[in-house]
């Protein structure tokens, strides 16, 4: 890239510390953007991280979430150096974000006192099920609030140290700031929040108190909790030991300003454009969500669907699989082990297009074929635990294109079964933005969702840069409310990041859709299937 805004050279903005920093933690990448005034991508980095399932607990450990943001740093910095012969000692901001959810509980002296238990895990639907009663309030199981009280239900001993809850953003951005506080949509997956005043509702903490209480709690919730905060808000500066975490060759220059840390479903609605109300999202990876910005609330309490904010604080309806593309990507692997043997020297990505394409050839019902993808649980399913699994009739074709049709299916089936809901809600978008690394590949897995939704998808050029891109611009916003903007997100989104950017429509095709709702009813039928796998293996 040779210049930006007509202006500096992409060089000059590194060595000036205009640019800014994005770190996403996904659930199987760790990725930075380093992007410039013109909200392009100058650098990038990536560091590969497995969870661990650990004592039925899915985790990643510290030493692993710290040794894979100062790789994905140091990569992001060899990065710039290569591209532009210059590597950043000093940024114009930062931005934190991460998977959502989950359980991170701190004594006073800041220790983790059972290992993170990840948005990943389904062992809290006594605590999801009383807590919704008790709410009038959807809870879903993967909220920090629910593994705080299942903790509370079991008697673990170590819920009266608990001193502070926190997400893995909120984590990685205390360790570099000092500052315990939250982007108000990732504190949304923590406990519900009141968007009148844009922090956690008082009435459902009052009740959770009253019934925590009765198992023992002795300090109330909000005690716990990070302060929440809306972007562009003020959260705090790279501190000196932080600098020193991050980069540990000490060349990176402490205080740059930092956005409020998010999770990854603040980050896709800020990479697609879909904070403003009356527009959704999605975001596919290790898990699939859908995000609709609400204009009213809805009429009634709905298992399959959480109630969350956007990184302003708006009234989010989300619909959130726990399974996504990972199964995908283990069939892509057994390929490219069997293209290896051949003595092919094609690479993952290739072998990952190729039956990704390959999917565009089969029969749009998959003739016969049925692929469940759950490596976890899924509640939207109703499903404890995941087995995944390949089942076909005795007169199906089996062949490669129907075989990767039934694998993408399977990423949006569950995914469909939720929008369901919302649409019985009479919640409506014209059409859906689409991002995540499914969709680098054109034309796709693109044309399958808008077939298994029923809804236009849209995806643009950003649609391969994910979350890391996401938090970039809202450590951009950050930087621009610093330097006195006045204008809201959605305004600076419109006019400063997405005007003029390339999108790419796809509409639903008959045939595709007809075959699809095909495969659902059969999908449907077949769950039983997945239910006695769980007792039986």
């Amino acid at each position: 890239m040779a210049t930006q805004l007509n202006g500096p050279t992409a060089r000059e903005i590194i060595t000036s510390g205009h640019a800014v920093l994005g770190i996403e933690f996904g659930s199987t990448n760790i990725k930075a953007s380093l992007i410039g005034p013109d909200h392009q991508q100058l650098a990038s980095g990536s560091h590969a991280w497995e969870n661990q399932y650990e004592d039925k607990n899915w985790t990643y450990s510290r030493e692993a979430i710290i040794a894979g943001l100062q790789d994905c740093m140091a990569q992001v910095l060899a990065d710039a150096q290569e591209r532009h012969g210059a590597r950043p000692t000093r940024l114009g901001s930062i931005g934190i974000s991460a998977m959502m959810h989950g359980y991170l509980a701190f004594d006073a002296a800041g220790e983790l006192l059972v290992p993170f238990r990840t948005w990943r895990n389904t062992s809290t639907a006594q605590a999801a099920a009383e807590l919704s009663e008790a709410l009038d309030f959807n809870i879903p199981q993967r909220w920090s609030v629910a593994h705080y009280f299942q903790a509370l239900l079991n008697g673990e001993e170590h819920v009266s140290q608990v001193s502070k809850l926190n997400t893995l953003a909120g984590f990685v951005h205390e360790l570099l700031t000092g500052n315990f506080v939250l982007g108000v949509g990732d504190a949304a997956g923590m406990f519900p929040i009141d968007s009148a005043t844009g922090s956690y509702d008082a009435r459902m903490l009052s009740a959770f108190d009253a019934v925590a209480a009765k198992h023992g709690a002795t300090t109330g919730l909000s005690a716990l909790l990070p302060a929440a905060l809306p972007a562009g808000a003020d959260a705090g500066t790279l501190s000196e030991a932080g600098s020193l975490l991050l980069d540990p060759t000490g060349q990176l220059q402490h205080g740059s300003p930092m956005c409020p840390p998010e999770g990854d479903a603040g980050t896709g609605m800020v990479a697609t454009n879909s904070v403003a109300q009356r527009t959704g999202n999605i975001s596919a990876g290790t898990s699939i969500f859908a995000m609709v910005v609400l204009d009213a609330p809805l009429r009634e309490v709905h298992h399959e669907i959480d109630v969350v904010t956007t990184p302003d604080g708006h009234p989010v309806a989300m619909v959130h699989c726990n399974n996504g593309a990972s199964e995908f990507a283990a069939w892509a692997q057994v390929f490219g082990q069997f293209a290896q043997a051949l003595g092919s020297e094609a690479d993952g990505n290739a072998v990952f297009e190729t039956l990704l394409r390959a999917a565009l050839d089969g029969a749009a019902d998959g003739a016969g074929l049925l692929a469940y993808n759950n490596l976890s649980g899924e509640p939207v399913a109703d499903l404890a635990e995941g087995r995944p699994a390949i089942l076909r009739t005795p007169d199906s074709t089996l062949n490669l294109a129907n075989l990767m049709r039934v694998q993408v299916y399977a990423m949006f089936a569950t995914l469909s079964l939720g929008l369901r809901v919302l649409a019985a809600e009479g919640v409506e978008v014209k059409q859906m933005f689409a991002h995540g690394g499914i969709f680098r590949t054109a034309g796709v897995a693109q044309r399958l969702l808008a077939a298994a939704i029923n809804t236009p998808v849209l995806v643009g050029d950003s649609a391969g840069h994910g979350g890391a891109w996401g938090i970039a611009v809202l450590a951009a916003y950050r930087r621009r409310v610093l330097d006195g903007l006045a204008q809201s997100l959605p305004e600076f989104l419109d006019s400063e990041v997405f005007a003029g950017a390339a999108l790419n429509l796809a509409e639903p095709l008959d045939d595709d859709r007809a075959g699809f709702e095909a495969y659902l009813e059969t999908y449907e039928a077949g769950l039983a299937i997945q239910r006695t796998a769980i007792t039986a293996i």
